[in-house]
């Protein structure tokens, strides 16, 4: 653990994005943050990422930089691997290299969706899209370069107050249209950026946390489900009338040009013993949409 009143200092790349930003937000005071979106570093060159950690010399890099839009890899697989794989690789010869821990944040998009109970970290990776097959990639080129030296934490289904998610997006939905049809045949767990956050910082603390680990917020849920608890809370709150209908449909009635698991449930007992443990999805969401403006 880091000693009381020392300063870590903390490189994260990718901290204009939503978990980046989270990351900023919640920074504890024993860290120095050094704040690294892609207009400052492009984690995809690799001179750059080397040249980038020599001068800084963190003691540990979080990497929050990812190619993120999904169904677009499939026809820009090149720039996804540039970011999602070797960006990675990069990231984690350069800590070699500085004696930096590095924190890799990956997705549970590298599993296929055909297990019938949730993933455990050392499962076996078979994605089916380009940008699950790049982030598995990345996750083998943080190994391959570190070790257990690294630690690397799938999470899924991030949103936030503020951002492109799909709580956002439903309620920008939902508003204009009194109704939404939403997915019921493809389950995971929703997870809050905010405690995502939090929870890689003590990870960043402990340097004893170590190798593959799985975070969401608690419980199970699929998209109509997320999508009816939206609608349910929102009105509770104001943020939505009480009449939104929430209508579920399959997966094959929303073609979509990348395939996605249809399970995706992670198992979250490795952090444990770190005294690391979620709080249910639904109560999570309470909160984040308490912090969206109403208009």
């Amino acid at each position: 653990m880091t000693r009381p009143g020392a300063v870590l200092k903390v490189l994260i790349t990718g901290a204009g994005g939503q978990v980046g930003r989270m990351l900023m937000e919640t920074r504890p005071d024993s860290v120095d943050a050094i704040a690294c979106p892609h207009a400052d570093l492009d984690i995809g060159e690799g001179a750059a990422v080397r040249d980038y950690v020599r001068v800084h010399r963190p003691a540990v890099i979080i990497n929050a930089a990812a190619y993120t839009a999904v169904d677009r890899a499939e026809s820009e697989p090149d720039a996804a691997k540039r970011i999602n794989a070797d960006g990675p690789g990069y990231l984690a010869s350069a800590a070699r290299e500085c004696g930096a821990r590095l924190i890799h944040i990956s997705t549970d998009f590298v599993f296929d969706g055909a297990a019938s109970s949730p993933y455990r970290p050392e499962s076996e990776t078979r994605p089916l899209s380009v940008y699950g097959s790049t982030k598995r990639d990345g996750e083998r080129a943080v190994l391959e370069a570190l070790g257990e030296q690294a630690a690397i934490v799938r999470t899924a289904w991030v949103y936030a107050a503020t951002g492109a998610n799909f709580v956002r997006t439903m309620l920008r939905i939902m508003r204009a249209n009194g109704a939404v049809r939403v997915v019921a045949d493809q389950v995971g767990t929703p997870t809050a950026a905010r405690p995502f956050a939090e929870t890689l910082w003590r990870i960043a603390a402990n340097p004893e946390i170590r190798g593959l680990h799985h975070w969401t917020d608690a419980g199970v849920a699929s998209w109509y489900d997320f999508a009816v608890a939206i609608a349910e809370e929102g009105a509770e709150i104001g943020l939505l009338p009480p009449d939104i209908a929430v209508t579920p449909i399959a997966t094959v009635d929303y073609p979509t040009p990348a395939c996605r698991p249809s399970y995706s449930v992670l198992d979250k007992r490795s952090l444990a013993p770190y005294g690391l443990s979620p709080l249910h999805w639904r109560k999570r969401l309470r909160a984040v949409l308490k912090e969206i403006p109403s208009a």
